[in-house]
């Protein structure tokens, strides 16, 4: 064998005995495997973290529908408003 590939039993000796130092100083608790388990969620029990994207999605369109509607009611109730204010003046001459 040649110089640069052959390792000595000198060399060998202190890569056993550094592997071995190694071993000993690393706690046992580092070593050793997890015991815990994957949680399961409970179906039919979502909270808003826990949705997929798609229901979020639908949760955002339901909510954007609901207040667009609260809108229009509003718009309508205040037009209705005005209008019978302006009737009940012009049936009286006077003006709003």
């Amino acid at each position: 064998m040649s110089e640069s590939n052959a390792i000595s039993r000198r060399g060998a000796l202190s890569l056993l005995g550094l592997a071995a130092a190694f071993g000993l100083g690393v706690p046992p608790t580092v070593l050793t495997v997890s015991e815990a388990e994957a949680q399961a969620t409970q179906t039919g029990e979502k909270t808003e973290e826990k949705k997929t994207g798609t229901e979020r999605r639908q949760a955002r369109r339901t909510h954007r529908v609901e207040r667009r509607t609260k809108r229009r009611k509003a718009r309508h109730k205040g037009r209705t408003e005005r209008r019978e204010l302006r009737r009940k003046s012009n049936e009286e001459g006077q003006k709003y």
